[in-house]
């Protein structure tokens, strides 16, 4: 059995976020270990078929021997995925105990912890999945807005860890700068990059938002003689891109608006590795961890709410949880992520921007972390699972 993992099997459902998690804890195990990286995409059954095997059968998964583990597999229509794992870890001579199955969600951790049983290896779940729960897996890392129990094999996290790798943003930042030059005016400092979520169950970006958020910003970046570079999300609405498009057009200081319904590419990366500031919209909380990971002076965006009976509802839980009449676990919606910009506010990572009061929110100063980023889950997840890979 070797100390570290030799080899890490990252399992997809198909969701980019879920991804993007993964990726951030494999890249580090294998800067750590010298593993290499096998991505591998899983059925996502629909329907009937979906609640028969991840929400009925799953649930004897734990209690389940390797053959029943196969069995389970063969029946969910990941055969391939088994001959391709075996494949890979006979490839590399692994034996027992040397290779890790990681996912992120709900959709890939069957499959992840059957895989781990099947071929004798390790598995590890990034947040936690319906039905199983944490405990069949060697490794759960789940946020601590989503109180999680308290467990010999559960690390808690400020956020989701990412793949935001701090040595590789100067080249991406490098790389933006090609594609969408900043002005020879400014310097790092007067930067500013400006991340627009959408429209969801609980948030909402209306071009009305767009108009009053994001006005008062570009006026900011105007006074300071900022470069601005501005993209959006694939939830933003039509009706808010197009404001955006309206409010920017002409502006000499807007160097770059990337929509992300006309354009594939991701510039999120590049921009912070470019930008001293941040400015994200509440709801794109993995793009705040992002932003935070990189380092960067990180400013929250307020937006608009979806429903109101439904924020009420979110609301008198979040009441009740604070007396203790209910467990933490029972929060849901937007205070259990305002507990996350809480935390993440209260030692010193993000600031909340009024944009009523924008220019004493953000003040003058630029605040760029000279030894790197403070905060890095998905490195801290890595050297957790390499500490606790023996036990």
């Amino acid at each position: 059995m070797t100390a570290c993992p030799a080899l890490v099997f990252l399992l997809s459902d198909g969701i980019r976020g879920h991804l993007f998690q993964g990726r951030g804890v494999a890249g580090w195990l294998s800067r750590f270990t010298g593993a290499d990286v096998v991505e591998l995409d899983v059925p996502r059954p629909t329907g009937w078929e979906r609640t028969r095997l991840f929400k009925w059968k799953a649930r004897f998964l734990p209690s389940m021997d390797g053959a029943g583990a196969v069995r389970w597999i063969q029946e969910a229509g990941g055969s391939s995925l088994l001959d391709r794992a075996g494949q890979e870890l006979a490839a590399r001579n692994c034996g027992e105990n040397s290779a890790l199955f990681l996912s992120a969600g709900s959709g890939a951790a069957p499959f992840t912890l059957a895989l781990a049983r099947a071929t004798g290896q390790k598995c590890c779940t990034l947040m936690t999945p319906s039905v199983l729960g944490t405990a069949p897996f060697d490794f759960a890392v789940v946020p601590e807005h989503d109180h999680p129990e308290k467990s010999e094999n559960v690390l808690s996290t400020l956020g989701a860890p990412n793949a935001i790798f701090p040595d590789e943003l100067e080249r991406q930042g490098w790389e933006l700068a090609q594609k969408y030059p900043a002005r020879e005016t400014g310097g790092e400092e007067n930067r500013w990059g400006v991340l627009v979520g959408g429209d969801d169950a609980n948030y909402r970006v209306s071009p009305e938002w767009v108009r009053r958020a994001l006005g008062p910003i570009l006026e900011a970046g105007a006074q300071a003689d900022a470069d601005l570079y501005i993209t959006t999300s694939r939830r933003t609405s039509p009706g808010a891109e197009a404001e955006l498009l309206r409010l920017t057009e002409g502006n000499p200081a807007v160097r770059m608006v990337l929509l992300a319904s006309k354009d594939p590419f991701n510039p999120v990366p590049g921009m912070l590795g470019l930008c001293s500031r941040i400015f994200v919209t509440e709801d794109s909380v993995s793009m705040v961890s992002e932003a935070v990971t990189a380092g960067r002076e990180v400013f929250l965006l307020r937006t608009e709410r979806q429903s109101r009976c439904r924020t009420a509802l979110q609301e008198t839980t979040a009441f009740l949880v604070r007396k203790k009449l209910l467990p933490g676990t029972m929060l849901w919606g937007i205070p259990r992520f305002d507990a996350l910009f809480s935390s993440l506010a209260s030692r010193g990572f993000l600031k909340e921007v009024h944009y009523d009061r924008l220019y004493t929110s953000i003040g003058t100063s630029v605040s760029l972390h000279p030894d790197g980023p403070v905060l890095n889950e998905a490195k801290r997840t890595a050297e957790w699972i390499m500490e606790r890979w023996s036990k």
